[in-house]
């Protein structure tokens, strides 16, 4: 069970936040961090080598997260942000107990305010291994069993965020595909549950307007932000903290990925 972090003499208010996902898509929630929280320091690592993760089994998923997590531990972190919807469907409940660090996965932190939206029908665009997991559904559920949630996977979308494939007629007709499906059950709105899926928008509002989708990463940062105010863990630093990035392969194309995600202060690490 995770302890206390006041009786771990190297965690304190000012340790820095670990932020986990498989690429850049994990820089969505990120950056409404930052945005939120300037004062707190950060550790970003995407796992650029075995993305993407919605194609991998749950034993390679928890291989990855083990890695990552075992990481953060040796940071000192105060927390981890499992900002990938992959792995907190697929993982937490794995490992939530393993670590002295706190762990926020995205979609059970969410999940409590979308069931108290006014909506009948919800739909969900997520990766194959989020949906087989019904994660949403579940969760939403759990809350609000009246609602109904359509979970549709689309396998293609974070290949086609991270290599820049978005303006390609290919990766047009792959999107107007999953709309259209989509679609086809009425939604009165449309969670982007993946990081890199609403850096679609764009092409997304193409065929319907953008007011349609919801983004977590919003709702997601000021869950985060609320919870460590409650226990205590806000930094208190009066200047903005530090920022570090790590990925597990290829620095430069995630630099280049990252372009249309959120600044880089620095080039990031390889581990």
């Amino acid at each position: 069970m995770w302890r206390a972090l006041t009786i771990i003499s190297k965690i304190n208010k000012n340790s820095p936040i670990g932020f986990f996902d498989s690429g850049v898509g994990g820089l969505t929630v990120y950056s409404e961090f930052r945005n939120l929280l300037p004062a707190e320091s950060c550790l970003y690592f995407g796992d650029t080598k075995n993305m993407p993760y919605g194609e991998k089994t749950k034993d390679q998923l928890i291989e990855f997260s083990q890695k990552a997590f075992n990481f953060f531990e040796k940071q000192n972190v105060k927390a981890v942000v499992m900002a990938c919807n992959t792995t907190s469907a697929t993982v937490y409940d794995v490992l939530k107990n393993n670590y002295q660090f706190k762990l926020y996965p995205i979609i059970q932190s969410v999940t409590e305010i979308i069931a108290m939206l006014p909506y009948k029908t919800i739909g969900v665009f997520a990766t194959p291994a989020t949906v087989n997991s019904k994660a949403y559904s579940k969760g939403i559920n759990s809350i609000n069993p009246n609602i109904n949630v359509i979970e549709i996977a689309c396998p293609s979308w974070v290949k086609i965020v991270e290599n820049n494939l978005e303006e390609t007629l290919w990766a047009l007709d792959e999107i107007k595909l999953k709309l259209e499906e989509m679609l086809s059950y009425n939604p009165e709105c449309i969670i982007l549950g993946c990081t890199h899926y609403p850096y679609l928008v764009p092409q997304l509002k193409r065929f319907v307007s953008s007011k349609l989708f919801i983004n977590p990463a919003s709702a997601f940062a000021d869950y985060i932000r609320r919870d460590l105010m409650r226990l205590n863990l806000l930094s208190d630093l009066q200047v903005e903290g530090s920022e570090k990035f790590y990925v597990s392969s290829s620095p430069e194309k995630f630099v280049k990925s990252a372009e249309m995600f959120y600044k880089l202060s620095n080039r990031p690490y390889l581990l």
